[in-house]
């Protein structure tokens, strides 16, 4: 990748486009159908410089700001939302935040092998009893000898089946609360550590979503990713972060279902047709907007917590919107399984729930406008 490229969301956008239609779009339907990536999707994002993105170049990444992630993600989402959000969990809470707490050490032995897609990235937040609750982890962990052994089980795990690398959280003591809980980097290999099941999903299909197991896995005093007691801040603002990233696969995901919806109302331009397209066209708009926006603060080292929350809610509930609209529109033939409305829409309908639901977001955003000083505009 060019340097001069590198920050550059038009170039990105442009390169991912290109890879979407040559890469992605042949491929969506099998994806959909056999709930896999094809290897031969995995070989070119591992060269693509998508799997790099936001990381310096020393570190073997392609450089890249939060922008040219989202130009990336809506790109890529438009062919297969399963593809994107793989990038997108890899990128967003997994290398992101070794970049930002882990080490000089560990920036240097994780990160290669996650920009090069050598490994691909989780992020073990979310258990079966401990979903949007994420204070009240059940995974827990002791200090040993020579570092740390952990015990418990992770749900809905994006990227676990396949994962190299993942970062796992864990409580030391209940009694502590948020100040009890870790962060882990647990390589690939790690005894104790395995897949107990791959669940299958009414949509986003071809994204692993896994259940993990920590059977007494012993880890080293430097897997410890940040200060011990600090892992519930770095997940909460890995996954600010990672709401951006899914907030811009959700965009894919509606402009894919709005270009579909168009063409077929270009063939048929009954008026309330015509009034779907309209109203879309205007949903569609300003979730763009609050993504930019969220994407334009981070970058500016601006608070954006707001911006993140309220761009994963509306992109999410407009994905759903205009998928349903293209389903109004294609009729009879939108409905057939494995017909392209029918996949966008069991598509966009995990987006409120994933990375935080819709009464999660709207919970931060009270919070967000009432309780800080912060005007929504500033």
């Amino acid at each position: 990748m060019p340097s001069e490229q590198t920050n550059d969301p038009t170039s990105w956008r442009a390169r991912a486009r290109a890879f979407a239609q040559a890469e992605v779009a042949p491929v969506a339907e099998s994806i959909d159908r056999t709930d896999r990536l094809p290897e031969s999707l995995l070989a070119a994002l591992r060269t693509s410089g998508f799997l790099g993105l936001q990381i310096p170049e020393r570190y073997g990444g392609s450089g890249g700001d939060t922008r040219a992630t989202v130009a990336v993600l809506e790109e890529l989402a438009r062919a297969s939302a399963a593809a994107a959000v793989e990038v997108a969990v890899h990128v967003s809470v997994c290398a992101a935040p070794i970049l930002q707490w882990g080490s000089e050490t560990q920036r240097e032995r994780y990160l290669p092998p996650l920009t090069t897609g050598r490994w691909v990235g989780a992020f073990a937040l979310t258990e079966p009893g401990a979903g949007s609750d994420t204070a009240s982890l059940q995974c827990r962990y002791e200090p040993t000898a020579s570092g740390f052994r952990l015990r418990g089980t992770k749900m809905f795990i994006s990227n676990g089946a396949s994962a190299g690398l993942v970062l796992v959280f864990a409580s030391r003591d209940p009694a502590l609360g948020h100040r009890g809980i870790s962060a882990f980097v647990v390589p690939p290999g790690t005894p104790g550590f395995s897949v107990a099941q791959r669940l299958e999903k009414l949509g986003l299909r071809g994204s692993e979503t896994t259940e993990l197991v920590l059977d007494g896995v012993d880890l080293p005093a430097e897997a410890l990713l940040g200060p011990e007691g600090s892992g519930l801040r770095l997940a909460l603002g890995a996954l600010t972060a990672g709401r951006v990233g899914i907030a811009s696969c959700a965009l894919g995901v509606a402009t894919a279902a709005f270009e579909a919806m168009r063409s077929a109302v270009r063939a048929d331009p009954a008026d309330w047709k015509r009034t779907l397209v309209a109203r879309s066209y205007a949903d569609l708009e300003g979730a763009r907007a609050l993504v930019a926006r969220a994407a334009e603060r981070k970058d500016a080292g601006l608070p954006f917590v707001l911006e993140a929350s309220a761009a994963k809610l509306v992109a999410s509930r407009v994905a759903v919107s205009i998928a349903s609209a293209g389903i109004d529109v294609a009729g009879a033939a939108g409905v057939r399984s494995g017909a392209p409305a029918e996949r966008l829409l069991r598509d966009a309908r995990v987006f409120p729930i994933v990375e935080g639901t819709t009464e999660i977001q709207e919970l931060i955003l009270g919070r967000e406008l009432l309780d800080d000083d912060r005007a929504p505009n500033a």
